[in-house]
């Protein structure tokens, strides 16, 4: 129970890699607030042990600053923001110049907008509370440069720069910024997704050095270190999990 009386926010908790990390980091002790767009309730009752679920569009600056309120008013205060909602298991992948200038700014909007909203509310209330610590759910692609993808690529690559630059601003405060970075994994939207499944899931698996499938479930003993009291002393870093698809 290395998160007891910690109160955590994730948003894009209602499945996937989101809903594996809210769920661990309830079953370490923290109040947690599930933030999403659908099946937030849901998730929030499955997961039990006081969760609450808010309806929350990152991109949208009064709906992320209703749930930093709702968590204070729920819980008395906000100690940890999981950044991963992010449009990614709905994208086609396809040449740059395909790219609609309204799908670039919607992928934009939700990954790097909503990451900035809820870093920059969650941190005032953190401060009250003498810091908190923040995991923005990156990703592998920016390290490996993926074709096909510009705009999700782009943005992931602006969330490590964003976790280095938050990290060296907050430091002060107590506020600790790290980062996870997946690799291709299955989740319910992805395995929703004929297009990538066909073209990601076998080249994925190939570059491995761990040779299976990666799972939502895969991710959360990282986001758990990179937000509880052993990873104290660790901040501004991005830690790859993908089975050994890439070394740094």
């Amino acid at each position: 129970m290395k998160l007891k009386n910690k109160v955590a926010i994730v948003t894009g908790g209602a499945m996937g890699i989101g809903r594996a990390i809210a769920g661990r980091l309830a079953e370490e002790g923290a109040s947690v607030v599930v933030a999403d767009l659908k099946g937030h309730e849901d998730a929030a009752r499955a997961i039990g042990r006081g969760a609450i679920a808010v309806r929350c569009n990152v991109a949208y600056e009064t709906d992320v600053k209703a749930m930093v309120r709702a968590a204070k008013d729920a819980f008395g205060g906000v100690d940890i923001l999981v950044n991963n909602a992010g449009i990614y298991s709905t994208l086609v992948p396809g040449p740059f110049d395909d790219i609609s200038v309204e799908e670039w700014k919607r992928v934009m909007d939700v990954n790097v907008l909503g990451s900035f909203l809820c870093a920059r509310e969650a941190v005032k209330a953190m401060r009250e509370r003498g810091g908190g610590r923040i995991l923005n759910v990156a990703s592998g692609t920016p390290f490996k440069g993926v074709p096909y993808l510009l705009h999700y690529v782009t943005s992931k690559g602006a969330i490590v720069a964003m976790t280095k630059a938050l990290a060296k601003e907050l430091g002060g405060a107590n506020v600790l910024v790290n980062a996870v970075a997946p690799g291709f994994t299955l989740s319910e939207g992805v395995k929703a997704n004929p297009v990538q499944m066909e073209k990601l899931q076998e080249v994925s698996l190939k570059a491995r050095t761990i040779p299976r499938d990666q799972v939502p479930e895969d991710i959360v003993g990282a986001a758990a270190f990179l937000v509880g009291p052993d990873s104290a002393f660790i901040t501004g870093q991005t830690l790859v999990v993908d089975g050994g698809a890439y070394f740094h």
